[in-house]
């Protein structure tokens, strides 16, 4: 592999992070104001408009200029897959699921609001994905919409994100410990099916193979996690703009826990690798997304 696939250029990516999320932020915030949203304008604006990496947004405009397509194109993709991710932060703060005070450094909105509004807020955003994803400013064939509406559907319900939950509580709740194989798969669907959604993007606009985007999402999908693990143990609850060491207060069965601390970062790095040697076909177009699987592992938030 390139040497320049291996090496994390960090003032470099964080001006591309910087320089996307201001565009993002900005898109995001027009596509709000064509919206009627009444008395839930503030708390949905509050919720999707706070501070946040924008990973998700990154990988559908990093994946689209693979095949040269314009961020015009790819920015309704980016809305849709942020909405959808802010919608489940929501719902897993609820005190019925995490029952999480803090979010982005910020009260979650069942804390500011009440739940309620939180579950309507999140009912919302999920409804929104779909709208942006529909909008006639998407300019792309009805045939690329309904894929990517049908594969974020699917990636995003019972059959995906959902389920992860789902599997994540029952296994809070279970008086055995998951292994490792278990935790992997909880976290696929829990994690890695929007991650993957994202990474298929821009093959699906361009209608080339999304099986090197998807073997690539599986990686840093399962590299994001175990680091969101280690991050839970030796981080802190201002710098991760969240409540830290729940995974232990819960007992709960994670990567460092199995692995511990050193095996768990030798398996993020290890799948780096592979994530940046999946997509190195695609040679220098490919370099910002190699740059992000890096990111991922070097995160401090």
């Amino acid at each position: 592999m390139n040497k320049a696939f291996r090496e994390f250029d960090k003032t470099n990516f964080t001006k591309l992070l910087e320089n996307n999320s201001i565009y993002f932020d900005h898109q995001l915030k027009k596509f709000l104001d064509t919206k009627n949203f009444g008395i839930l304008k503030k708390p949905i604006e509050y919720s999707i408009l706070g501070p946040g990496k924008r990973l998700r947004p990154l990988l559908c405009m990093e994946t689209s200029r693979v095949f040269n397509i314009q961020n015009d194109v790819s920015i309704f993709c980016a809305i849709a897959i942020e909405c959808i991710h802010t919608y489940s932060l929501v719902h897993d703060d609820l005190p019925s699921m995490d029952d999480d005070d803090l979010r982005r450094g910020q009260a979650t909105i069942h804390k500011k609001w009440d739940e309620a509004t939180a579950i309507l807020v999140g009912d919302a955003l999920q409804s929104l994905s779909f709208e942006a994803l529909s909008e006639d400013q998407f300019k792309v064939s009805d045939q690329v919409k309904n894929k990517l509406i049908y594969r974020l559907a699917s990636k995003s319900g019972a059959s995906g994100m959902v389920l992860g939950q789902a599997l994540d509580i029952s296994a809070e709740s279970s008086q055995k410990q998951l292994e490792i194989t278990e935790i992997s798969k909880l976290q696929e669907y829990k994690t890695g099916k929007l991650i993957s959604w994202a990474c298929e993007v821009g093959p699906i606009i361009a209608g080339q193979n999304i099986e090197p985007f998807s073997l690539y999402a599986s990686k840093i999908g399962l590299a994001f996690q175990i680091i969101d693990d280690i991050l839970d143990v030796t981080s802190s609850s201002k710098n991760l703009g969240k409540k830290a060491g729940k995974d232990k207060e819960k007992n709960k069965a994670t990567f460092v826990s199995k692995l511990g601390l050193d095996n768990a970062r030798k398996k993020a790095t290890e799948l780096v690798l592979e994530a940046c040697e999946a997509i190195s076909v695609f040679k220098d177009r490919s370099n910002n997304l190699c740059q992000i699987a890096n990111f991922i592992v070097s995160r401090q938030f």
